[in-house]
């Protein structure tokens, strides 16, 4: 048995404009100070007073959102006692809102206490509205919350279906300030959504769909939106595939990519959507070289004509690196700047935290703990995958 989870999906041109028939009395908007500076989060404010409804801007979202972060946001909530949570930004802003929303709703939980086993009973206080203003996470239309254990140095991966946003907004509109380097980390993170939900062990019919059609999208459409951020149609495509591979990846589940990318980003800083992007095509090698076929459908895809299977993650990977190339995105751990030194001195903790990340359970070929120290090596020197 299985399960699929969607919010009530408003899309396209004009989309915000749904902010306008939301009934109620308040809306803690949760997002970061860079949004209030670009003056998003007025445009946001502007529609919730013609609804009617007084709001509070939580604005205190820093990358990677801490769990004391979330804690000082449910204090907010408690305080405010609104009916609408608005999470508007990027997945760090998305996800603090749905944590504070949980926090707000069960002020007795811990943050990392948010898991898919406990029953959740919300929505007796607020409900849930997701905003992205970035083309990549796809946290507006998934459960997932990644929030960060700061005196670990490492990534939870927390959430319940029961906290799934009542309402995501995608309006392309949003996305046009993107400077082109977070167009480019956030599509690349996009992309990684789509390729791992398509070829994790979870995958299922009603996930392959969404899957595919968003690595053509962004293939098509993530260069143009990095050559040029008012290129309106390029946004638009870019949006769109950002939320299909989050129901994609959301509903059948992140990989191998994504529980390396995590232990990479908490250890050195790195934006998510480089640390997963830069990764990708290694675990691609490293899976496709046992179980070949799902990656053998998405070269063809790319345009690779694959007799073998056993060539689809390598013509697959160059692919997506020749893309990263195109996108000005590092292709090796060394190029981030990371002394060999202190990658080798952080190796160990990189493998653990690996491990203990719950994306790595679907992983379409387990790696042993000697494999994984041997793929963040390959990637920090640039070498392909050949084990």
């Amino acid at each position: 048995m299985w399960y699929y989870t969607s919010p009530q999906i408003v899309f396209g041109e004009e989309a915000l404009d749904e902010l306008d028939e939301l009934a109620g009395e308040r809306a803690l908007v949760v997002t970061d100070r860079t949004l209030v500076e670009l003056g998003l989060v007025d445009q946001v404010t502007r529609h919730l007073r013609r609804a009617g409804i007084d709001t509070r801007i939580f604005d205190a979202v820093e990358p990677d959102p801490s769990l004391e972060t979330v804690m000082v946001g449910k204090l907010e909530a408690l305080a405010y006692q609104p009916d609408w949570i608005i999470g508007l930004g990027g997945g760090s802003p998305m996800d603090a809102a749905k944590a504070i929303w949980v926090l707000y709703e069960l002020p007795d939980m811990q943050p990392a206490e948010i898991n898919p086993i406990v029953r959740l009973e919300l929505r007796r206080k607020a409900r849930l509205v997701t905003v992205p203003t970035t083309s990549g996470t796809g946290s507006e239309v998934t459960w997932a919350i990644v929030l960060t254990d700061t005196a670990a140095q490492r990534k939870l991966g927390l959430g319940n279906r029961a906290n799934t946003a009542d309402i995501a907004i995608v309006d392309p509109a949003l996305t046009v300030q993107m400077p082109p380097q977070l167009t480019a980390d956030t599509g690349l993170d996009a992309l990684t959504h789509a390729v791992e939900g398509y070829t994790c062990t979870w995958h299922t019919d009603m996930t392959d769909g969404h899957c595919l059609r968003a690595v053509q999208l962004i293939l098509q459409y993530l260069p143009r939106a990095f050559a040029d951020g008012q290129d309106l149609a390029a946004r638009e495509k870019m949006h769109n595939a950002a939320t299909l591979a989050g129901l994609g990846f959301g509903n059948a589940m992140a990989s191998l990519a994504h529980a390396a990318g995590h232990s990479l980003g908490a250890a050195f800083h790195i934006p998510h959507g480089r640390a997963v992007g830069l990764l990708l095509p290694y675990t691609i090698e490293f899976a496709a070289a046992e179980a070949p076929e799902r990656y053998a459908d998405l070269a063809r895809l790319v345009g690779s004509a694959v007799d073998d299977p056993r060539d689809a993650g390598r013509r697959l990977a160059a692919h997506i690196r020749g893309l990263c190339a195109r996108l000005d995105e590092p292709t090796a751990l060394r190029d981030l700047g990371i002394a060999e030194a202190t990658f080798e001195a952080s190796l160990e903790r990189l493998a653990e935290n690996t491990f203990n990340d719950t994306s790595i359970l679907t992983a379409a070929r387990p790696p042993s703990y000697a494999e994984v120290l041997d793929l963040f090596r390959h990637a920090y020197n640039g070498r392909e995958i050949e084990f």
